[in-house]
């Protein structure tokens, strides 16, 4: 059920309404806010967490899908303003850091208050943005690149009708991140914090601390045990971590 408060575009799964932080979070391509599921409940009671729901999926499945970064970039940075209240942090997997990121930008171009904190996971910055053209190819490719990634169980494409489905939104989402050219920005003034697999197929630790040309304040990186999607089976680790990250931002949030 949408949250009127929180609108189209984020999910509210524990209302926390006096915590004095809200924690955004930005899935992965072919994600949605469920992936997040189970999370506020691994958070002290000075974090709320606020999950973002791309068009096309779960509970939006009839909304159309964005036609490129700065369109869905525009209308996220509309319901973080709407939420903005209160300080927030940014965090996003995979093309999640990459839109996190732009919304950054987007909230400072604006003269909306920024991010307190930005945890970037899986994603190379976007400066070092590296393009592709999965989108463009069958089906067949599609399911491989989904493969390569651990990204869905095999058994959840097996039907024929959720198959189509799914690679639906997951090809926009491709489109969405392959074609996205970052502009020449200014970096950003809060600080950043990397989040990466130690497996990951996509990105290497020296890549992934890149991240600190995206930003004038200080980065960390942490690396976890994993793949690509390190953070499913790593989810009380990183919660645990992020807990740490999150700390200086709220009274109790540690």
């Amino acid at each position: 059920m949408i949250d009127e408060a929180c609108g189209a575009w984020l999910r509210r799964f524990l209302p926390r309404p006096d915590a004095g932080l809200h924690l955004i979070c930005v899935p992965h391509g072919g994600g949605g806010a469920g992936a997040f599921l189970g999370w506020a409940e691994l958070l002290p009671p000075a974090i709320e967490l606020l999950a973002v729901q791309y068009p096309g999926r779960e509970d939006r499945l009839p909304d159309p899908m964005p036609r490129d970064m700065a369109e869905l970039v525009t209308e996220l940075t509309d319901a973080v303003a709407a939420v903005a209240d209160r300080p927030y942090a940014l965090f996003g997997h995979s093309m999640g850091a990459t839109v996190a990121y732009e919304v950054a930008q987007e909230a400072r171009r604006r003269g909306l208050p920024g991010p307190v904190h930005l945890v970037a996971s899986a994603r190379e910055a976007p400066h070092d943005e590296k393009g592709g053209d999965v989108h463009r190819g069958g089906d067949e490719d599609l399911y491989a690149e989904l493969m390569r990634l651990g990204a869905t169980a095999p058994d959840v494409l097996a039907d024929p009708d959720l198959r189509a489905m799914i690679f639906a939104y997951v090809r926009a989402d491709y489109r969405l991140i392959e074609t996205y050219r970052p502009l020449p920005l200014p970096p950003l003034d809060c600080p950043v914090t990397v989040f990466l697999g130690d497996r990951d197929p996509d990105l290497a630790p020296d890549e992934a601390a890149r991240w600190r040309h995206a930003t004038r304040a200080r980065t960390r990186l942490e690396i976890f045990p994993g793949d690509h999607f390190y953070l499913v089976p790593q989810r009380h680790a990183v919660l645990v971590s992020l807990r740490r990250v999150l700390a200086p931002y709220g009274r109790g949030a540690a």
